[in-house]
């Protein structure tokens, strides 16, 4: 007996693989699988629903933990790609870890996925199956299906598919963040009505502060309060999304150069995002922060493609956690605006000294002010030298010019 183990969300694409699976493929048993990363409770309703009335032998796997612990490792190395911060880029390779430890545990021959040939996620589930001995599958991508075929063919063989929201938008939401796609939204010249929001309220003029505690980058605490990483994350996206913050409307550039309309919403992201750099910005020096940006990029760069397992991923943790054993101390958030702005830093660690910055000092310990006029002098000596060097060239070519140029007659 043959058996393939599906991302199953219950939602149109994966319904229709069920029976595509078994009649396309000859796979005598389907088995769906879906992961908790921090859906709403109604999608898991929907996939057990359909689960059942499919017949189909359905798992559900909690992996909040695990992907909570991505997303704050993503915080310490202030990962964002294109100006969002990450999502459901860094979901995908903990969802599919997931899927394959249950299709090995269930004896199953193959994976599936509902994915298009369009998108990243296909990318980022394979990068992790095929590390695997199983057989990969993606039904809508080889049979080259769209969404109208779908429908028609979920409607021939009576699946049971519901229209909502599906029929308009696609929208991915987990504990980091929300993504709106389709529709109306395809065009880059559309602007989206406030219903395509749930996470976050239009901006007003309110205003809150509150105090996040980090501990070697990763946020521990809010207003004092510790709390453990879903719990932290599920609060300030409450909090942060009453005031507007974390919306994003973009052209977004995919893996395989397709440009894309993207809507997100990730409220306690880019509250955590903007605390964490700010504190990083009074505990490291100047070379450690460009450098870090270096390393910050890469990181993020290979966290888009789902590559988060990668041996350069480890070389690059290497150096970020040399960087946040010092990135320990407080930053206050005010809200107001659709911002989350730092107002306000401390840290033991803070490579700063008041009595040192402050215009009301007259020395910096024991350096003077008037030491500083060495170097001014040799500030810039370089650039004036060449400006005078490149002057000096100039004028010897226009009198050379000049001096060769009789126009007179004998």
């Amino acid at each position: 007996m043959t058996r393939v183990a599906l991302a199953f969300s219950g939602g149109l694409d994966t319904t229709v693989c069920v029976p595509l699976l078994e009649e396309e493929w000859g796979y005598d048993e389907v088995v769906g699988v879906t992961v908790d990363v921090g859906q709403p409770a109604a999608e898991f309703a929907e996939a057990e629903e359909t689960a059942e009335a499919l017949d189909l032998e359905h798992y559900v796997v909690d992996a909040k933990a695990e992907f909570a612990s991505q997303c704050l490792d993503s915080v310490r190395a202030n990962a964002t790609y294109q100006g969002y911060p990450l999502g459901t880029a860094l979901a995908r390779p903990v969802i599919a870890e997931a899927i394959l430890d249950v299709a090995k545990e269930n004896d199953c021959d193959a994976v599936a996925h509902g994915c298009t040939g369009k998108g990243n996620d296909q990318l980022r589930f394979e990068a992790v199956w095929r590390a695997s001995d199983l057989d990969v599958i993606a039904p809508v991508r080889e049979l080259g299906l769209t969404r109208e075929w779908e429908i028609e063919y979920a409607a021939e063989k009576n699946l049971p598919v519901e229209g909502g929201n599906e029929g308009v938008w696609s929208i991915d939401t987990n504990l980091w963040s929300r993504s709106i796609e389709g529709g109306d939204l395809e065009r880059p010249g559309h602007v989206p009505s406030e219903e395509i929001y749930d996470w976050t309220r239009s901006p007003s003029g309110d205003t809150e502060e509150i105090e996040l505690t980090f501990e070697n980058g990763y946020p521990v605490a809010v207003d004092g309060e510790e709390m453990a990483p879903i719990a932290l994350i599920e609060h300030l996206n409450e909090v942060a999304g009453e005031y507007g913050v974390g919306r994003t409307d973009m052209m977004e550039d995919r893996m395989l150069g397709l440009k894309v309309r993207e809507n997100y919403e990730h409220p306690a992201a880019t509250t955590l995002l903007n605390a964490h750099e700010t504190l990083e910005s009074l505990v490291l020096t100047k070379e450690e922060r460009d450098f870090k940006k270096l390393v910050d990029d890469e990181w993020s760069q290979k966290g888009y493609e789902g590559l988060v397992d990668a041996p350069l991923m480890d070389a690059l943790e290497g150096f970020i956690d040399a960087t946040q054993t010092r990135v320990t101390g407080t930053v206050t958030i005010r809200f107001e605006g659709g911002q989350a702005r730092p107002v306000g830093r401390d840290s033991e660690y803070a490579v700063y000294d008041e009595s040192f910055a402050s215009f009301n000092t007259e020395d910096v310990g024991d350096i003077t002010q008037a030491d500083a006029t060495g170097v001014a002098k040799y500030h810039g000596f370089q650039e004036r030298l060449a400006a005078k060097v490149l002057a000096e060239a100039k004028g010897k070519e226009n009198e050379a010019v000049t001096d060769g140029a009789d126009w007179s007659e004998e």
